[in-house]
């Protein structure tokens, strides 16, 4: 007879992606997973295999919901230059910009490394692209072009904001991307 799931892998890996941000990729433990999604080490053994396993299921359901995050923001902005600006807001709000930057980039260090988590970061990086681009051009060369450009700048300026810490995170992350609007000649 087949065992069900009491508690779906997607609610797990979304518990344990809270605990991965505390414990960096290199903390996360089956005994410290169990204790935060609710099943026992073995369980998630059976569920996931190994640790390295593991870690790789919660960072590709991390990516899965930045996708689809973005997809709807995508869907919602308006297809305009401002548009762009507040896609990339609603990606990053200022409430998780300090964990997100200092947690998180234990993260992209293992997404980077891991050959299966960065094909999924370099798919989202397209899906953004183009849904920046779009809003800055209707040439697709330029549109694309710019989309990079555009999604470099905000990663940057979330970057140097944690250095600086010159104002508020998001009234400096939006004047950032709106001066690079205005210095790469996008009008609003």
């Amino acid at each position: 007879m087949p065992r069900y799931k009491t508690i779906s892998d997607e609610r797990v890996l979304d518990d344990l992606f809270a605990l991965i941000l505390r414990t960096g990729p290199d903390g996360l433990t089956f005994s410290l997973s169990a204790k935060a999604c609710g099943l026992s080490p073995a369980t998630l053994v059976q569920r996931y295999g190994n640790r390295l396993q593991l870690v790789e299921a919660v960072l590709l359901r991390a990516w899965d919901r930045l996708q689809a995050d973005t997809e709807i923001a995508d869907s919602e902005e308006a297809l305009t230059p401002e548009g762009a600006v507040n896609l990339l807001m609603r990606l990053m709000p200022p409430q998780d910009t300090e964990s997100n930057l200092s947690d998180g980039l234990l993260l992209l260090r293992e997404d980077i490394r891991n050959p299966n988590l960065r094909s999924r970061g370099s798919k989202w990086g397209h899906t953004l692209a183009h849904a920046l681009g779009r809003r800055l051009s209707r040439h697709q060369h330029q549109a694309e072009r710019l989309g990079w450009q555009m999604a470099a700048v905000w990663q940057g300026a979330h970057t140097w904001w944690a250095f600086t810490r010159h104002d508020e995170s998001e009234k400096a992350i939006r004047r950032m991307l709106e001066e690079w609007l205005t210095l790469a000649q996008i009008d609003s």
